[in-house]
């Protein structure tokens, strides 16, 4: 493998690498996110589908986050490992090109190949459930045919590298290699695999405790807890995308300076990743709090009655209350995984999503019932945050010390 300079890392300034890094790769998980979000979509407003085509979509939803885990922990593995060491079915294939595609410093092309899938995929949803009547078959069909271009334009992207020359010998597998990199990205894995078992838990507490409810126990009615949740999940996931690019944007820059030594430029990049996530937390915090109708309304609220549009406002104001916070977590156990600390980075992560989202998923309904579903995550999110603040300033004092050589950091 013949490895070409990517030294413009280290001699950039952060604000102009952060914009070319972050944004594209900002762009392409918003991309990718709505393949599932723009399916919920036409679904929510085919008169025959409705809340319980929603309900439907929300129970499949956490099959593509396992899948997605898998993914995202050879891609993000291999570009921490590929940037610090400069200083490796479809839709998972594309995935995981996707960050390697970013580290090899062409973040517009990894936008553009989830981009052209996706487009792919609004094209033909409409087609599919409307015109060839195939109703959540044809969300399915769209979605893969997408997803079948992006892994292609991914192909044809791995023989065209640019700070990397593949040989023939690059095709095979090499075990120290990728004892290297698999540790760098289980962190990207376990993060998403322990988000599966949170879903779980909220998805099961919300079918029990609305049995229980004296409206949605009612056999009309019994869809809308469900239908409600995974509106509720599409908008954060739109919000969590955002907070993940930002953050995984910053991977190759800070890996390279980490390996180059440079540990002013990793503070610094911090810095300016912490506030960019507190902004868009902001955000979308006074969305959820002012417009909530409005987002309801695009999930079909039109055709559903008054009780799907009171809990759905309730759902949202205060299952997202503490969305700030979530996306500063976030955007600190990603940075931490381009420091190649992924056990300190999956530590946190696990906690948030399994000691927390999970526990606290399962014991806050005995008390509150339906309710306390709602009130699991902006509770975790707060427990988190404490974590997470002994974490930055930690984080911040070892950026002033002298760096640890990149050998190290691989093994970390």
């Amino acid at each position: 493998m013949n490895t070409k300079s990517n030294a413009f890392l280290e001699t950039e300034p952060l604000g102009k690498l952060m914009g070319k890094y972050a944004v594209p790769c900002v762009i392409s998980l918003l991309v990718a996110a709505l393949y599932n979000i723009v399916d919920q979509i036409f679904i929510a407003n085919a008169d025959y589908l409705g809340s319980y085509g929603n309900a439907a979509n929300t129970v499949v939803f956490p099959l593509t986050v396992v899948a997605l885990s898998i993914a995202v922990m050879i891609g993000d593995g291999c570009c921490a490992f590929v940037s610090i060491s400069l200083g490796v079915p479809f839709y998972m294939f594309g995935q995981a090109m996707n960050p390697i595609i970013r580290s090899d410093g062409s973040p517009q092309f990894a936008m553009a190949s989830t981009l052209l899938g996706a487009l792919v995929n609004i094209i033909l949803d409409p087609v599919f459930i409307f015109v060839c009547k195939w109703g959540m078959m044809g969300a399915a069909v769209a979605t893969v045919m997408g997803q079948i271009l992006t892994a292609v334009l991914a192909v044809w992207y791995l023989f065209h590298m640019k700070a990397v020359g593949l040989e023939k010998n690059s095709f095979r597998f090499h075990g120290a290699v990728i004892k290297k990199y698999i540790p760098m990205g289980i962190c990207s894995f376990l993060s998403q695999i322990s988000l599966v078992m949170a879903m779980a838990a909220i998805q099961n507490m919300t079918l029990k405790y609305s049995a229980l409810d004296p409206v949605f126990g009612q056999e009309q009615y019994t869809q809308i807890p469900m239908a409600v949740l995974g509106i509720v999940m599409k908008f954060f996931q739109i919000v969590i995308s955002i907070a993940v690019g930002l953050a995984a944007g910053c991977i190759p820059v800070v890996g390279y300076n980490i390996g180059a030594g440079r540990k002013d430029r990793a503070r610094a990049l911090f810095t300016r990743l912490l506030t960019a996530e507190a902004i868009v937390g902001g955000v979308a915090l006074v969305i959820v709090e002012v417009f909530p109708l409005q987002l309801i309304g695009v999930f079909g609220a039109a055709n559903e009655s008054i009780y799907y549009t009171q809990y759905a406002l309730k759902y949202f104001r205060v299952y997202l209350c503490m969305t700030i916070l979530a996306t500063v977590n976030k955007g600190t156990f990603i940075y931490l995984q381009s420091l190649g600390r992924a056990f300190a980075s999956t530590a946190i992560s696990l906690v948030r999503e399994v000691v927390f989202g999970v526990g606290f998923a399962l014991v806050l309904p005995l008390k509150f019932g339906l309710d306390g579903v709602l009130y699991s995550m902006p509770v975790s999110d707060v427990l988190t945050f404490v974590i997470c603040v002994a974490v930055i300033m930690y984080t911040y004092q070892t950026l002033r010390t002298e760096c640890p050589k990149p050998e190290e950091l691989v093994h970390t």
